[in-house]
C-alpha cells in the first residue's frame, strides 16, 4: 500500500477544491422563475428600529397571489426577520407615529368568521378590503371597519389616537335591499356609481369594541347601518378618495381623488383637496387646491405643515395635457404656488420620501439605472446619493435615525430589501431578506447596455441579455422584447414574472433585445414626448433601426429573430409584424391593433387621444394610419395571443379581432383568454406561468430556439 506525501495530498486537494469551484451552477428552470417574491411595499418605524415588508408571491395550491406582511427588527449589529401576518391577503402596511401598531388593509375574513364583504348574495364572492390593526409584538389581527365596500384609503393622526379611512357611501341594508328589488341584476354603467365618505374611529373605540365583540357577529342594527360602528364623517366627496395625508400638527388633511369608477376619463375629476380639522362644524366641506391637466399621486405633508408633495405620472401641471417623464412637486396649501423639485434632472422621478430635514430622497431614472438622488429644496442642487449600480426602489426613511431602507436589485442581484443607516452610506448597506436568494444559485443571464442611432439621427439606447455562457458572442439568434408604458424603460434591474421573463427567454437561447424606444422614460422629456402623434409608426422605427444595427454589428442572427411584448409592447409587436416579415414568431399580449373601438374601451382615453393629437372625430386619418389593423394583410409572421378575459385598459376584444384576422389570412395563431384576469395577471399565478410557459413553446416552434416540450 502506498502512501502520499504530505505535499502530494495538499496538491489534489487543491486540485479537487478547483474542480468543485468550478462546476457549473444549473440553469433556471420555469417553477423557479415563478417562485420569485415581490415586495410591494418597505416602511420604517418611527425611531428606525423595525422595518414592515409587504411581500407577494405566488400559491400554487389556492391559485392565488399571497400577500404577506414581515418584520424585520433591528438589533446592533444583527436583526430578526419574523413573519407578521398569515392569511395571504394583507398590504398596504402604515406605523402608527408612536410606533405601536401597524395598520394595513386585507381582504381576509374578519375576527367573527364571516367574510368582510357578507352583504348581497350577488356580492358574496367579491372580495372586499378593510382595515386592520397588528401590534409589531404579533399576535391576532383585529379589524376595526367593517362593511360592502372597500377601504379605499387611509391615514394615522400624528398622535396615533385616530386613523382617518375613506370608504365609497355605505348603503343601509334597506338601500341595499330596494335597489336590488328595483334592479335585479342589472347593471346601471353609471347611474350605480357614488362617491367617498371620509371617516375618522379613534383607536380606543376600535379596541373597546373589538374586545366587547370578540368573535361574536354584529348586533342586527348594526348590520343594517352599512357603516363601521364608532366611526365619524368627516367629509363627503362625490369622487373615490385614493389616498389621505395628514399635517403633522394634525391642522388639515390632504387627498387626492379619482373617478368613481376608476375610469380616467376627464382628467378634471384627479385633483388635490384639502379638509380643515380644526373647524367645529360636524362635516367639513373639502377645498380643491389644484385644478390642472395632471394625475396627482403620492401625496405626502412636508414637515413644515405648509407644503404637499406630490408625484404626476400623466398630464401637467405647466401647460396643456400633456406626457413627459413622471414629474415631482409641491403646493403651498395656503398660497396654492406650486413648485417643482429636481427640475433640472434630466430623468425621470419614479419614487420619493421626505426626509426629516425637509430634503426629499429621490428614486430617480436616468438611462438603464435607478439611483437615489436628494435635494434640500426645489432650488437647491440636486446631490446624487453613492451607491451600487443598479436599480434602487420604494426609499423609506424614519422621522427618528437617518436610516433608510429601500428595495435594490441589479440584472445579476435579484431583488431584496436593504437596509443603510443613512443615505451617504448606501454602499455599506446590508439585506434585510433573502427571500430570491435561489436566484443567485442559478446561472443567470449577464446583460449590458445597447446604444444606436435611428433613422431621424435620434440617439436611442437599450438592454442586451445574452444567454448563460454566452456573453458578448456574435450572430446569437434574437428575441425583440418591448416594454410596456410607454413610460417605462428597461435597465439595469431583476425582475421575475409572467410580464417580464426575458431571463427565461435567455436562458432557452434567445438574445434578448429590449429597446427603450421614443416615449420611454429616463432620456428627457423631448425623448418621451416625440412618440405623439406618431404612437407606434416611430417608436416603431426606433426598434427596427435597433435591429438592424445589431444585425450590421454581427451580434444577430438575421435569420433568427422574434419579437414580443405586452400591452404597450404588444401594441408595438401587432404594429412590428404589419412591417416587416423579417421576424420568424411573434408573441403579443394585450395589444390593440385599432384606436377608436380602444378609446372607447380604454379606462385611460385623455392619454389615448392625447397620444393621437385628438379626439378620433378629429383625428380620424391617424387613427388609421397608426393601427395595424388596416395593414393585418401584410402578415406573415406566425403569431400567439394573450389576454384578460375582463381587461379594460386594452379591452380583450383587440385580442379577438386580431385572432380573426390572422385566422381569415391562414397565419399560424393561438389565443389564450384568461378568465377573471384585467390588464394584470393578478389573480391567478397559474394564468402568468402557463402565458410564459405557452410563449416560450411557440418561439421554440417557430423561431427555432428553445425546448418545444
Amino acid at each position: 500500500m502506498h502512501t502520499r506525501t504530505p505535499l502530494v495530498a495538499v496538491a489534489c486537494l487543491l486540485i479537487s477544491v478547483s474542480v468543485f469551484a468550478q462546476v457549473p451552477k444549473p440553469k433556471l428552470t420555469l417553477d423557479e422563475f415563478f417562485n420569485s417574491v415581490g415586495f410591494t411595499a418597505v416602511k420604517l418605524s418611527p425611531d428606525g428600529n423595525a422595518v414592515v415588508i409587504a411581500t407577494e408571491r405566488a400559491d400554487w395550491e389556492q391559485q392565488i397571489f399571497r400577500k404577506e406582511l414581515w418584520l424585520y427588527r433591528i438589533a446592533g449589529d444583527g436583526g430578526r426577520l419574523v413573519q407578521l401576518t398569515q392569511s395571504g391577503h394583507d398590504g398596504s402596511p402604515r406605523w402608527s407615529p408612536d410606533g405601536l401598531w401597524i395598520a394595513f388593509l386585507s381582504e381576509r375574513k374578519t375576527a367573527n368568521g364571516k367574510d368582510a364583504d357578507a352583504g348581497d348574495d350577488k356580492d358574496k364572492d367579491k372580495e372586499v378590503s378593510q382595515l386592520f390593526l397588528i401590534s409589531p409584538k404579533g399576535g391576532e389581527a383585529l379589524a376595526i371597519t367593517s362593511g360592502d365596500d372597500d377601504v379605499h384609503s387611509f391615514a394615522w393622526s400624528p398622535d396615533s389616537k385616530s386613523i382617518y379611512f375613506a370608504t365609497r357611501q355605505p348603503w343601509t341594508k334597506q338601500q341595499n335591499d330596494d335597489h336590488k328589488k328595483d334592479w335585479k341584476d342589472v347593471v346601471r354603467y353609471r347611474g350605480d356609481e357614488r362617491g367617498d365618505v371620509i371617516f375618522r374611529i379613534t383607536l380606543e373605540e376600535a379596541l373597546v369594541r373589538h374586545a366587547a365583540l370578540g368573535t361574536k357577529e354584529l348586533p342586527a342594527a348594526e348590520k343594517e347601518s352599512g357603516a363601521t360602528p364608532g366611526a365619524v364623517d368627516v367629509a363627503h366627496m362625490p369622487l373615490r378618495v385614493e389616498q389621505l395625508s395628514i399635517s403633522r400638527d394634525s391642522h388639515r388633511l390632504a387627498l387626492v381623488t379619482s373617478s368613481v369608477s376608476e375610469r380616467e376619463e376627464k382628467i378634471g375629476e384627479i385633483e388635490i383637496y384639502l379638509v380643515d380639522l380644526t373647524r367645529n362644524s360636524p362635516e367639513a366641506v373639502p377645498n380643491r387646491i389644484t385644478q390642472n391637466e395632471a394625475v396627482e399621486l403620492n401625496l405626502e405633508w412636508a414637515p413644515d405643515n405648509r407644503h404637499i408633495l406630490f408625484q404626476i405620472s400623466l398630464g401637467s401641471l405647466e401647460r396643456k395635457y400633456e406626457d413627459p417623464q413622471p414629474r415631482l412637486y409641491w403646493v403651498d396649501s395656503d398660497t396654492r404656488e406650486v413648485q417643482r423639485w429636481f427640475a433640472d434632472y434630466p430623468g425621470e422621478v419614479v419614487r420619493y420620501t421626505p426626509l426629516p430635514d425637509g430634503s426629499v430622497l429621490c428614486a430617480c431614472r436616468v438611462g438603464t439605472e435607478i439611483q437615489l438622488q436628494s435635494q434640500a429644496n426645489p432650488k437647491a442642487p440636486i446631490v446624487k446619493r453613492e451607491g451600487w449600480p443598479g436599480t434602487y426602489e420604494l426609499p423609506a426613511v424614519s422621522v427618528q435615525s437617518p436610516r433608510v431602507a429601500f428595495v435594490y436589485s441589479a440584472t445579476e442581484r435579484p431583488t431584496e430589501v436593504y437596509l443603510a443607516e443613512g443615505p451617504d452610506k448606501l454602499a455599506q448597506a446590508r439585506p434585510l431578506t433573502a427571500f430570491n436568494k435561489l436566484f443567485t444559485e442559478r446561472d443567470l443571464p449577464k446583460a449590458k447596455p445597447y446604444r444606436w442611432t435611428s433613422d431621424d439621427g435620434t440617439q436611442v439606447e437599450g438592454m442586451l441579455m445574452y444567454p448563460p455562457g454566452k456573453f458578448e458572442a456574435k450572430n446569437l439568434p434574437m428575441l425583440v422584447f418591448i416594454h410596456g408604458g410607454p413610460q417605462d424603460a428597461d435597465g439595469n434591474h431583476f425582475e421575475a414574472d409572467w410580464y417580464q421573463w426575458d431571463r427565461l427567454a435567455a436562458t432557452q437561447g434567445w438574445l434578448v433585445f429590449e429597446p427603450n424606444y421614443r416615449g420611454s422614460t429616463g432620456y428627457g422629456d423631448k425623448f418621451a414626448l416625440q412618440i405623439v402623434p406618431e404612437i407606434v409608426s416611430k417608436p416603431g422605427r426606433d426598434i427596427l433601426t435597433g435591429v438592424d444595427a445589431l444585425v450590421k454589428d454581427g451580434i444577430a442572427d438575421a435569420n433568427q429573430l422574434a419579437i414580443g411584448g405586452y400591452s404597450y409592447g404588444g401594441y408595438m409587436t401587432n404594429w412590428l409584424i404589419t412591417q416587416t416579415t423579417r421576424f420568424k414568431a411573434a408573441v403579443t399580449g394585450a395589444g390593440a391593433v385599432e384606436h377608436v373601438a380602444n378609446w372607447g374601451n380604454d379606462d385611460t382615453v385623455f392619454d389615448d387621444a392625447y397620444f393621437l393629437g385628438g379626439l378620433p372625430w378629429e383625428a380620424a386619418d391617424r387613427y388609421r394610419s397608426e393601427a395595424a389593423i388596416f395593414q393585418i394583410n401584410k402578415v406573415r409572421t406566425p403569431t400567439h395571443m394573450v389576454g384578460g378575459a375582463d381587461d379594460i385598459r386594452v379591452a380583450v376584444l383587440e385580442n379577438y379581432l386580431l385572432d380573426r384576422a390572422l385566422h381569415e389570412l391562414n397565419i399560424p395563431s393561438d389565443l389564450l383568454i384568461f378568465p377573471g384576469e384585467g390588464h394584470s395577471l393578478a389573480k391567478n399565478p397559474w394564468h402568468g406561468k402557463i402565458k410564459v410557459r405557452e410563449e416560450l413553446k411557440w418561439l421554440a416552434k417557430y423561431g427555432g430556439v428553445g425546448e418545444t416540450n
